[in-house]
């Protein structure tokens, strides 16, 4: 609502409010109008408008691109209403004056309402009231369009996988390889979904490895002939270490889909991307990264998969007789058991580079707040000690650590050669200095060895993602 000297309000009002179109639907509402004192007004002029814009500074060049989706203008008239010579109207005080608009939305691919760090995608009402030796009046009002994305097509209820090996070397020295293989349902899913992942996964290096999956979103600007991504982690997974020489498996281990705006393909300046990560974490080298797309489809497809699944499931289930026993005793509550220090107060998902951090961008939702973290795996409980004591080993100075160590490694295996290289003793009996050799090393061989493979048990725990 806009306030002037000799106008009480004017305001653009949907005739409904909350609702989000879609292509080839009906926009409807009025401008209405109030004076405080008797006031002769031209037209009332409306422009509806769907732009998406992209902006940022790259050095001292401003990258910046626009592209149009909709553009309606139309000058609007009053039913019954009195007016004057000029064919002005004359509005007068404690009166109402409503005017009526209606247009619809262009057929075909639009832009889903969308607000990024670098564009956005807005769709509007813009009125004017134009009145004589005044100047134009202004009032603004956004809607929200959301582009159909049907997830039920065959291109995206088909399968996705993928297969990658590493090679893993230790200074330039091979030391095995590790290779990921992943396999999803299908493509296209939509919010509240549960993402299937079956992957198989093989450590043949020295190192332990951590598999782990995550949905990704990709926001993609282009302008200029520049091109500038950012990308932010939604969700994750994590498995359990996989040693050296073994495998593992994921048999339908699920990741579900957060509450996150449908992907925008058919903006030729920005895109709004999604995938799934299935990706290994190695020590000391870079991750094996399996790169599954994924379409995110609007609530509609949602609903109409879910129905056709919810009726064949009931169909091919309708002969079955289910014998349910008798409901056991409940187990005692999570809320009574667990302590007070393992209480949550904030969502715990973390973000990767070049995020926005306002929070009042559409796109991507906050999850509510949890009050208790989840009751822990039996892999938590089991290593939890182990856990305790690599948190106080993280406060060493490993660095000074290992290098008084290797120096007197170095120092003392010098001197340990130096004296088996001694000539022998006439009587054929080890030489004073060799024998101090042999004790110092039955000594010391629990320190040469700890030198050797603590550099190897840090490098597993401490360099994990």
């Amino acid at each position: 609502m806009v306030m002037f000297k000799k106008i009480k309000s004017f305001e653009v009002v949907f005739n409904d409010p909350e609702k989000v179109y879609g292509s080839g639907e009906k926009v409807a509402g009025r401008v209405v109008v109030e004076v405080c004192e008797v006031t002769r007004v031209k037209a009332v002029r409306i422009l509806a408008c769907g732009v998406a814009k992209v902006l940022w500074m790259q050095g001292s060049q401003q990258c910046k691109q626009t592209s149009e989706y909709l553009r309606f203008e139309d000058t609007l008239l009053l039913e019954d209403q009195p007016t004057g010579e000029n064919e002005m109207v004359i509005m007068r005080p404690g009166n109402k004056y409503e005017y009526k608009f209606g247009f619809e939305l262009p057929q075909g691919p639009l832009g889903t309402s969308f607000k990024g760090k670098y564009g956005c995608v807005d769709y509007w009402v813009k009125a004017f009231l134009d009145r004589p030796s005044q100047p134009t009046q202004e009032t603004k009002k956004f809607f929200e369009v959301m582009d159909l994305v049907d997830v039920n097509t065959p291109d995206l209820m088909a399968p996705v996988s993928a297969k990658k090996e590493k090679k893993v070397s230790c200074m330039f020295i091979p030391d095995g390889q590790v290779s990921v293989s992943a396999r999803i349902d299908r493509k296209g899913f939509c919010e509240g979904d549960e993402i299937s992942i079956h992957a198989d996964f093989e450590n043949t290096c020295s190192r332990i490895v951590v598999p782990k999956a995550a949905i990704v979103a990709r926001h993609t600007y282009l302008a200029n002939g520049q091109t500038k991504v950012l990308t932010q982690k939604l969700s994750s997974v994590r498995g359990n270490h996989i040693i050296s020489g073994t495998c593992a498996s994921w048999r339908g281990k699920s990741l579900r889909v957060q509450k996150i705006r449908p992907s925008i393909l058919g903006c030729n300046i920005l895109r709004v991307e999604y995938s799934l990560l299935i990706y290994v974490s190695v020590p000391g080298s870079k991750k094996v990264i399996l790169d599954l797309p994924l379409v995110i489809g609007s609530r509609s497809g949602l609903s109409s998969r879910t129905s056709s699944m919810a009726s064949r499931t009931s169909s091919e289930m309708s002969w079955i007789d289910l014998n349910i026993p008798d409901t056991p005793e409940a187990p005692p509550c999570y809320m009574d058991i667990i302590p007070e220090d393992h209480r949550l107060e904030s969502p715990t998902t973390p973000l990767l580079d070049d995020t926005d951090g306002s929070q009042d961008s559409p796109i991507f939702m906050y999850a509510p707040e949890f009050k208790f973290m989840p009751p822990p795996t039996y892999t938590e409980v089991t290593i939890a000690i182990l856990q305790i004591v690599l948190s106080l080993l993280q406060e060493v100075e490993w660095e000074g650590l290992l290098n008084w160590l290797v120096v007197l490694v170095l120092t003392q295996t010098k001197m340990i050669v130096s004296f088996v290289s001694l000539p022998p003793t006439p009587g054929g009996s080890l030489h004073p200095q060799q024998q101090c050799a042999v004790n110092l090393w039955k000594e010391k061989k629990q320190l040469y060895l700890t030198c050797f493979f603590l550099p190897l048990f840090l490098d597993s725990y401490f360099l994990r993602d």
